[in-house]
Parts: structure tokens; sequence; C-alpha cells
């Protein structure tokens, strides 16, 4: 049973829903890989990626808020509880230990490039349901693209 009422017809609220739920799950998860990593990271290039990491940990959690905010807008109740998150993640993550700056660039460009993949998955179940999810959902896309360019610009050689 829906506590808040929403303006949306109950199957566009449905979509909406669980494309909403399932972009949370992911923005809290890249969160959680992005602060792994600025924690665990080592070599020459610490510093610019220990930094850089923090921006898509803002970003993530940024936009986790508007989208658990949008949830509620329409109804829904968002779920962000640790073992839901636990549950329900399925972008790759760092494993345990410390981890080359290498090694971080291209989990950080794997991860996001699966959450955009998911996204534009969403985008597109959105569209005829409610424009206005799938507005939000378009700026998310091209926001944790713009990330995963350069992290990936991180990826080519010094030499060339």
């Amino acid at each position: 049973m829906a506590m808040v009422t929403s303006t949306l017809p109950e199957a566009a609220r449905k979509v909406a829903g669980d494309a909403l739920q399932d972009t949370l799950v992911d923005l809290l998860g890249l969160s959680l890989i992005g602060k792994q990593a600025h924690w665990a990271i080592v070599g020459p290039r610490f510093r610019s990626i220990h930094l850089q990491l923090d921006e898509v940990v803002t970003l993530a959690r940024t936009h986790a808020d508007t989208v658990a905010e949008r949830c509620a807008a329409i109804g829904v109740a968002p779920d962000g509880r640790p073992e839901t998150i636990a549950g329900a993640f399925a972008l790759p993550g760092p494993e345990a230990g410390w981890l080359r700056d290498t090694r971080v660039v291209q989990l950080v460009v794997d991860a996001l490039g699966s959450a955009v993949t998911r996204l534009r998955e969403r985008v597109a179940a959105t569209a005829e349901p409610d424009p206005v999810t799938q507005d939000l959902l378009i700026t998310i896309t091209s926001d944790l693209e713009k990330q995963r360019w350069m992290f990936d610009a991180e990826n080519w050689p010094s030499d060339g």
C-alpha cells in the first residue's frame, strides 16, 4: 500500500519505481566502489585518481538522493538499506586489499560502463510510462558517461 499518493497511473508508477529503485542500488553501490578504491589505491597516480574518485562518489551520492526523492514523489518507498544494496548490486566491484592505480582506473571504467548500460535500458523503459523519470535517468546517464570518459582517458599510455 502506498502511503504517498501518486499522479501516475499504477502501471506507470510500477515501471518508474522499478527503474528508480534499480538506479538507486547502482548509485549507492558506485559510491561504495569509489570510496573503497579511494582508500585502497596505490601507485604513481595515487593523488590524481584518489581525488578523481571523490568526484564520482559525490556525483553518485547526489544523484542517489535525487532518485530516492523521485521515488517518494511518485509514491514508491526508496530502499537504500545495506542488505538491499548487497542483495541487488550487480556492477563489478573491487577485490579486497590494496589496488594498483591502473587496476582502479579499469575498475571504475568497467563499473561506470555497466551502470550506463543498465541506465540506458531504464531510459528506454520509462519513455512512455513516465517521461519525468526518464529525464532524470538521462541526466544521470550523461553524468556517469562523462566520468567514465574521464577515467578511460587515464588508460592511454603516457608515451603515445
